[in-house]
């Protein structure tokens, strides 16, 4: 289950407003430890077409691609770290708990507040509470050591 300012949030339909994503923040609860990500709601994705459809092309120019758009895995998403796929593996979901920070309205605002609150929070700090190791893939939590 998500929470975004202490409500449940199941279904796309509880989600305040048209959104492409959010911002969330995931905590170990044994550990107290913590993860900074974001997730998508919608995927898209470039499939590549089947014989019969593309037998059923005229133009030979014409892509042999279609775009295929679904709901992302969002409702059961925990986070991208190693450490956190391992323990939903070992199936301990009730020890985290998710949390929505914000919700984003396009791409360029997605990364933006990812960015901004992975920065504020000072996830990649020695002392950080996070488990977050990088940010944007320049900056290491190993530059601080």
């Amino acid at each position: 289950m998500w929470l975004y300012k202490d409500k449940e949030i199941k279904e796309l339909e509880d989600m305040p407003g048209d959104n492409f994503g959010f911002i969330y923040e995931v905590t170990h609860l044994p550990t107290g430890r913590k993860y900074l990500g974001k997730k998508q709601l919608i995927s898209v994705t470039n499939k590549v077409l089947g014989k019969k459809e593309l037998a059923l092309l005229t133009d030979k120019r014409a892509s042999k691609k279609k775009k295929v758009t679904k709901e992302s895995d969002w409702k059961t998403y925990y986070g991208s770290h190693p450490e956190i796929k391992q323990l939903i593996k070992e199936q301990k979901q009730s020890e985290f708990t998710r949390e929505i920070l914000i919700f984003t309205s396009n791409k360029k605002l997605h990364t933006y507040y990812e960015n901004k609150f992975l920065f504020i929070k000072g996830v990649i700090e020695p002392d950080s509470n996070y488990i977050n190791d990088n940010i944007e893939g320049r900056y290491f939590r190993k530059d601080f050591l």
